[in-house]
């Protein structure tokens, strides 16, 4: 054990009489030391019930053989932050909380970590330090709330967003509205839909790095303290086996993922995240890549916001294992990646079965032969840019019409607002990429507007930002690159038309080669006046097509 090198012997007595300040017996110091790091807080609605799980967690660790020691890790919520300058403030979480955690354990010396996140930005910076770290790891999240009831109907989140847009457009009146806004949101845990939270827990299991249920037992569950005590024994099975992150996070693991997030629909976030992830692996993982997995991987489920199923149906269906079940059947799952369980991928699923065919589609009957995440390359982005596919509604997936052009999020909402986009435009955002923002903010706000106004199914998106996992329509992001880095999407003018295929792959801006190379030899990026975090953030920020990784 590593923390045998630092509590033995008489040259470590100053560190045992500091474990001795904390209260630990000489009992508890002879076994591993666990550390427990945990998002707990209590304005993060997935996070509310962390200190639950923690517990749980614990009595997990003890009851194999080991002394459970926790520690904090920050977290945003996203919904909160939507909307206004906190959102820039999301996003560069990930790795404020990927280098803090690499800091704690290395700083005390853990032999072996169980990490506890839930919501957006904890999920992948949590990974992230579990591959730097290199410990015996395992994740066990605090789970997805229920979905909310208003009227006859399930709702979530996004059912609140496009409420608000509904009210704007005179649809409902303010009573109603507040019914919304009381109902959509019933209970802990991370926002019901397959949203960011949602995405990344799920794919925490696809990876191998968390147990069977992990992304889908709604929070309120009791088998969710029952799956966290299970974390606890798995993780010091793991370390009497001396299986560690980076014996599970394999390229092959990582394709498992890229796999699992094309059938589920996962959000767009997936492809910022899981690359940052593998670098941290040592992996590179190029967005060429999803569109190649996505030729292959049938879409099997619609979960809110691309249908209208919620997270705890697709519990109820088998959950993600369930899911990779499924794809077994064509080959697609890597069988043979390690996992959390001690067991391979293929023994995990030995005798797993959907349990639902109208919630997790069986691969002979997909929604789609293809995935729901589609990166389309053009002149406007020639590094790529993001949709999900699986929630665009069929005409437009094939899109052309002129550019409306707005240098921040604030500016599009003012218009949507106001009633002076029409049917047929294509809203383009810029400088909300990941230098540009700073953060590359979540644009929920605007998409959600355009839902509720009914200009769902005739009006596109189009930004260097991103969009919420909660995002459904023709919401294109991650342009790349990006207008503070030079990118074309920084010349676009008012009135240029914009050609969006996406089930071929393009995003192109048709104007005259000969004029946008005048534009361009003229283009001089916006810049803003920064300070704090956010300055270094943008200096130090890489593109968003490479999962906007910091440039160490």
């Amino acid at each position: 054990m590593f923390t045998d090198s630092i509590k033995n012997g008489p040259q470590n007595a100053t560190h045992r009489s500091l474990y001795h300040a904390l209260g630990l017996t000489q009992e508890e110091l002879s076994r591993p030391l666990v550390g427990i790091v945990n998002s707990y807080n209590e304005i993060v609605p997935g996070h509310m019930n962390i200190d639950k799980i923690v517990e749980a967690v614990k009595k997990g660790v003890l009851l194999a053989g080991g002394t459970p020691i926790e520690f904090p890790a920050i977290a945003v919520c996203d919904g909160i932050a939507m909307g206004h300058v906190g959102m820039k403030y999301s996003l560069v979480t990930r790795d404020l909380i990927a280098d803090s955690t690499e800091c704690m354990v290395m700083a005390h010396g853990f032999d072996a970590l169980v990490m506890i996140p839930n919501c957006d930005k904890n999920v992948p910076g949590l990974l992230m330090a579990a591959a730097r770290l290199n410990k015996p790891t395992v994740f066990v999240s605090g789970g997805p709330m229920l979905a909310g009831h208003v009227g006859d109907g399930k709702t979530s989140l996004s059912s609140m967003f496009e409420a608000v847009g509904k009210f704007n457009a005179g649809k409902i009146t303010e009573e109603e509205l507040e019914d919304y806004a009381c109902k959509v949101c019933p209970t802990c845990g991370s926002c019901s839909g397959m949203y960011t939270a949602n995405s990344m827990n799920c794919l925490t299991e696809a990876l191998g790095m968390g147990l069977r249920g992990n992304g889908t037992i709604p929070a309120v569950y009791s088998r969710r303290l029952e799956l966290a005590k299970h974390a606890g024994m798995a993780v010091m099975d793991m370390l009497n086996k001396g299986i560690t992150a980076l014996d599970i996070m394999t390229e092959k693991a990582f394709m498992n993922a890229l796999t699992v997030d094309m059938a589920l629909g996962c959000s767009t976030n997936s492809m910022l995240h899981l690359p940052a992830i593998a670098h941290e692996c040592g992996i590179k993982l190029d967005l060429t890549i999803a569109n190649n997995m996505s030729a292959k991987t049938p879409n099997l489920c619609h979960l809110a916001p691309a249908g209208r199923t919620y997270m705890e149906q697709l519990d109820e269906a088998g959950g993600v294992w369930a899911v990779m079940k499924e794809l077994t059947k064509k080959g697609l799952i890597n069988t043979d990646c390690m996992t959390v369980t001690g067991k391979t991928v293929g023994e995990n699923l030995e005798n797993v079965r959907n349990l639902d065919p109208e919630t997790i589609r069986p691969v002979e009957n997909p929604y789609s032969e293809t995935g729901g995440i589609a990166v389309l390359r053009g002149n406007l982005a020639p590094d790529g840019a993001v949709v999900k596919r699986s929630a665009v509604v069929p005409e437009m997936l094939v899109h052309e019409g002129p550019a409306r052009v707005f240098d921040s999020e604030e500016e599009a909402q003012a218009a949507i607002n106001a009633g002076q986009i029409n049917p047929g435009d294509v809203v383009v955002i810029r400088y909300e990429g990941p230098k540009g923002g700073p953060g590359m903010r979540e644009m929920l706000n605007p998409t959600s507007a355009i839902m509720g106004m009914g200009l769902g199914s005739s009006v596109a998106l189009i930004t260097d930002g991103r969009f919420s996992g909660a995002t459904r329509g023709a919401c294109i992001g991650h342009v790349s690159p990006e207008a503070a880095s030079g990118g074309m999407i920084g010349v676009v003018e008012e009135g240029d038309i914009i050609s969006i295929d996406i089930p071929a792959n393009k995003l192109e801006l048709k104007v005259p080669e000969d004029v946008l190379a005048e534009r361009m030899k003229n283009f001089v990026p916006k810049t803003k006046e920064l300070s704090g975090y956010l300055k270094r953030y943008a200096a130090m920020v890489g593109s968003g097509a490479s999962g906007a990784i910091i440039n160490k």
